[in-house]
């Protein structure tokens, strides 16, 4: 991984697809989930078209490697000449009201990358999930320590509203499954979907300002980091309402480039109701 940092662009693209053909045999797991995910949220596109965006897909993991390499080991310099940056404005005047900057994204397969460009125009706090290989975790740790502010810990939810309160910034993706016992069930492309409502519930607390974030990479290997307005009368005290606009706002951005999302996670895997439980099966 860290060899291909210095890697041509070009080569860089190559490696990506080469790296794909070599872990197909090996994720047919993965890719019958991404598959599920793919009829689930596409149920419109011919199984044709839904098979093309999965091939799409595979190839841009594949590209995720070599992203998460770059996101830990490449220089200012070199990443400085890769991005361009749409809505700083937002980011800016976030920071003067003073009240804390939660910078809003999805499971994008760039965000590790996306994570470390944005920190070139601001210090941010990072969320930080322990991972089942030990050797991945310390790396992981050691490089997001070193770029970020901070890191906060998914199990010490309390870090984030003290960084919050500090009028920092921190980076939050809240589009995952984390089971029912702190989910409620809006929808996320039209199904059903376990969702934290931490984040209307922690602007609640903070006074804290939204901004979409996405991170995204262009057809000729540079990259995209664009930063929305502010989000407006939020939260509004509904729980369900606010959850839903935040599954929507990721939706929206997901179908600009769904080849670039990961959707090799269950994010359907908890259902409300049992009759509902075997989506994946």
């Amino acid at each position: 991984m860290r060899v291909s940092v210095y890697l041509p662009v070009s080569m860089q693209l190559s490696a990506a697809s080469t790296l794909a053909w070599i872990m197909s045999p090996f994720v047919g797991k993965r890719k019958k989930i991404a598959l599920r995910n793919l009829e689930l949220c596409f149920p419109e596109l011919p199984e044709q078209q839904r098979q093309q965006l999965l091939d799409a897909n595979f190839r841009t993991m594949g590209m995720m490697l070599i992203e998460t390499a770059l996101s830990w080991w490449a220089s200012d310099e070199r990443l400085q000449k890769r991005v361009k940056y749409e809505g700083l404005e937002h980011l800016e005047a976030a920071k003067q009201r003073g009240k804390g900057v939660i910078l809003l994204t999805g499971h994008f397969t760039s965000m590790e990358l996306g994570g470390r460009l944005i920190m070139l125009k601001t210090p941010c706090y990072v969320m930080f999930r322990e991972l089942k290989n030990p050797l991945f975790n310390a790396v992981m740790m050691k490089n997001r320590l070193h770029h970020s502010e901070g890191i906060v810990l998914r199990e010490d939810p309390r870090s984030m509203l003290r960084a919050l309160k500090q009028n920092k910034v921190v980076w939050y993706a809240p589009d995952q499954d984390f089971g029912s016992k702190m989910s409620i069930f809006p929808t996320f492309f039209g199904v059903r979907a376990a969702t934290v409502p931490a984040t209307a519930r922690m602007v609640k607390m903070t006074g804290a300002t939204v901004l979409p974030f996405v991170p995204r990479r262009q057809a000729d290997g540079r990259y995209t980091i664009t930063i929305g307005p502010a989000l407006t009368d939020f939260p509004s005290g509904d729980d369900i309402k606010d959850a839903q606009r935040i599954n929507d706002i990721v939706e929206q951005e997901i179908r600009k480039s769904p080849e670039q999302y990961y959707w090799v996670h269950r994010r359907f895997k908890t259902q409300p109701d049992s009759d509902k439980a075997s989506l994946y099966k």
